[in-house]
């Protein structure tokens, strides 16, 4: 009996072992369904050099409207948020390599992109627009030909501008080449239009151009990660149903820019 007894006890310990183990391989959703860098952890990148979208303050820490929607994101799915700042250029792969659960980072949905990573449902809906300084003459894509423009790098600006010119400067982000436009370097800056919009209101000096196009801005989870993709959609619909993502977009744009313009 002492022999039976024994082993019962090496059964029981060896299974709860293996429950330990099992644990730590999900996390997340009510069904533990999807895999997590951190159990109980939603980690998103931003770039954190993109305000208002993404910023540093003095502390270190990140604020912006994709921070809140990630922040509001990862409530509903019932996890800590857990922002990682990344250059922007990089934050893709990181995505795909497992080193963030996602990118929250105002990533437009190419054909490109969606080989290495599955998107979620647009968050908000902008588009291309061409800056330049108030004294430019430059007011189409057309005038843009064999001129110096700058842009981001990693973003998909730059297609726009090799269309037109091989004269290309890649800046770490998007404020900081509008910021150099501004001071009286390039000739012209391709950026969101929110972005250059912001920039206009903190005093650059530029105008804004002709608009290129229009463009979906989602959530990045990496492709073995289905049931995370599926709980991020479920969660931005509902954001979407209750009115948070319209309020964030006000508060840190003055307007609705969630809401599809072709649904309008």
């Amino acid at each position: 009996m002492k022999k039976v007894s024994l082993w019962a006890v090496m059964v029981l310990a060896f299974s709860m072992l293996l429950a330990a183990c099992g644990g730590s391989d999900g996390g997340g959703g009510a069904d533990g369904e999807y895999d997590l860098k951190e159990d109980g952890k939603f980690t998103f990148a931003s770039s954190g050099e993109f305000k208002p979208f993404s910023s540093t303050n003095a502390e270190g820490e990140m604020t912006g409207f994709d921070i809140e929607v990630a922040e509001a994101v990862a409530k509903e799915l019932g996890l800590e948020p857990n922002p990682q700042k990344f250059k922007f250029a990089s934050i893709v792969e990181g995505v795909k390599t497992g080193r963030f659960d996602a990118a929250v980072a105002s990533h437009t949905i190419t054909p490109e992109r969606a080989e290495h990573v599955d998107f979620s449902v647009p968050y908000y809906y902008s588009g291309p627009q061409i800056f330049t300084r108030p004294d430019s003459d430059i007011e189409t894509k057309d005038d843009l030909k064999d001129k110096e423009i700058a842009v981001s790098k990693g973003s998909t600006y730059a297609k726009s501008a090799e269309e037109v010119t091989s004269n290309i400067k890649i800046y770490d982000s998007d404020v900081t080449a509008l910021e150099a436009l501004s001071e009286g370097k390039h000739d012209a800056v391709i950026t969101d239009f929110v972005t250059g919009k912001e920039a206009i209101g903190n005093d650059f000096k530029i105008e804004g151009k002709e608009l290129l196009g229009r463009s979906e801005q989602a959530i990045a989870v990496a492709k073995d990660n289905e049931k995370l993709l599926e709980d991020i959609n479920a969660a931005l619909e509902k954001l979407r149903e209750d009115g948070t993502l319209k309020e964030l977009s006000e508060k840190y744009f003055g307007d609705d820019i969630t809401s599809d313009p072709e649904g309008k």
